[in-house]
């Protein structure tokens, strides 16, 4: 049986029954796991060396950056806390800005999800809305009140660009999408892409325009029950695709070394 290829899950720092923990939430790795993966919850540390986080990565076919309540600090491209980003996780913030480079660096398939999303443009120099409903101009994409089905059924259209990472994955040039974010990409990030757009103008996809490998990030969540929306099916079964072909180049690359018989 050929393995599963192996993708890299970014994890949380959180205070779980009054204990530091690292976590990730079930709905992230069940979906990679849906789809053919096998997700390694990797933990987070603001003093992360980059040879460990090289050594650690080299041996993943995949990294995914998950969604999450906590946002980036703002500091990281140079704001002060706004009143409404309650939320942070420096630990994750400081592992995301050394991880981004390595895996692009290695060649990984990259998918990023709501906060991965914000974290890839913000690697890149860009600039994010703290507060997207506060925004003139802007749609309030926070998520609305009731149960979970409820908070993640599709809310908006977005608008995919033609050409694009996306638009090679799902063939039609829009789909409704599920919207839980308070934040946003206010500047765009120097040599990202627009891969989609939500009817008020907000970056709701991206990609890399030169990356080695595939690379996409959205603001939704399509980890959420995907089987059961064309978009995020045709979005998990790229990355997984992708996945497995850097797993078979890796394997192809391997040698078995043989002593020759005197």
């Amino acid at each position: 049986m050929t393995p599963r290829p192996l993708v890299g899950v970014i994890a949380c720092r959180r205070t779980i029954e009054g204990h530091p923990a690292h976590m990730v939430t079930d709905k992230y790795v069940s979906a990679l796991r849906e789809f053919g993966l096998e997700p390694v919850i990797i933990p987070v540390w603001e003093d992360i060396e980059e040879a460990s986080a090289r050594a650690l990565l080299a041996r993943m076919d995949g990294l995914l950056l998950t969604g999450s309540y906590s946002n980036m600090h703002p500091s990281r491209y140079g704001e002060a806390v706004a009143p409404e980003n309650t939320y942070e996780d420096l630990a994750r913030d400081a592992a995301v800005m050394s991880w981004v480079p390595l895996a692009l660096e290695l060649q990984l398939p990259l998918l990023g999800i709501c906060r991965g999303f914000q974290e890839l443009n913000v690697v890149f120099g860009g600039s994010l809305h703290q507060a997207v409903q506060t925004v003139p101009g802007l749609m309030d994409h926070r998520e609305p009140s009731g149960d979970q089905d409820t908070q993640y059924a599709p809310c908006h259209p977005i608008s995919i660009a033609p050409d694009g990472v996306l638009a090679a994955l799902y063939p039609g040039s829009g789909a409704q999408v599920n919207s839980l974010h308070q934040q946003g990409i206010a500047r765009l990030g120097d040599g990202l892409r627009v891969e989609a757009v939500a009817p008020d103008g907000l970056v709701e996809a991206i990609s890399i325009s030169e990356a080695r490998a595939f690379t996409l990030a959205v603001q939704w969540h399509p980890e959420w029950k995907p089987r059961e929306h064309p978009l995020y099916e045709a979005l998990l079964e790229g990355f997984a695709s992708a996945c497995r072909e850097k797993a078979e180049s890796s394997v192809s690359r391997v040698r078995p070394t043989c002593r020759e018989e005197a």
